[in-house]
């Protein structure tokens, strides 16, 4: 099954719509709750990364047997140290985004914590690629 969302910059009203919306299908699949919250958890937060830090983009998802498979590619400013990105706190977020309640440096490490596979590749001036996986068993 192939799904697929895009997401708009600065589109803070609809942040989590496609996440919702896997979630619903996931449940419908009978997937393991467990497994159903790891999922959401990381698709959020780079849906919300792609929204704040981002030009918009879209979110790819493809679920399998195995599992899920999901990608979010977004233009934008793209992440000149992808390292630093990853450490908890590290936040690029302007003070707008933070006063809504993002942007608290959170977003890729609580990715990684919740997927099996995370690889993010990004290149300055152009955008930034998060892909994840999430296996069924």
């Amino acid at each position: 099954m192939h799904l697929e969302y895009t997401v708009i910059e600065g589109d803070f009203a609809n942040a989590g719509s496609a996440s919702s919306a896997v979630k619903k299908t996931l449940k419908q699949l009978n997937i393991n709750p467990q497994i159903v919250k790891r999922v959401v958890v990381a698709l959020y937060e780079a849906e919300v990364n792609a929204i704040a830090h981002a030009y918009g983009g879209k979110v790819l998802v493809d679920i399998d047997s195995m599992g899920i498979q999901m990608v979010v590619d977004d233009k934008g400013p793209g992440i000149p140290d992808i390292d630093l990105a990853m450490q908890e706190g590290y936040s690029t977020a302007s003070a707008e985004v933070r006063a809504m309640g993002f942007g608290a440096g959170m977003g890729l490490p609580n990715i990684k914590k919740n997927v099996d596979h995370l690889n993010v590749t990004s290149k300055v001036g152009v955008g930034t690629r998060v892909e994840m996986s999430v296996s069924f068993t």
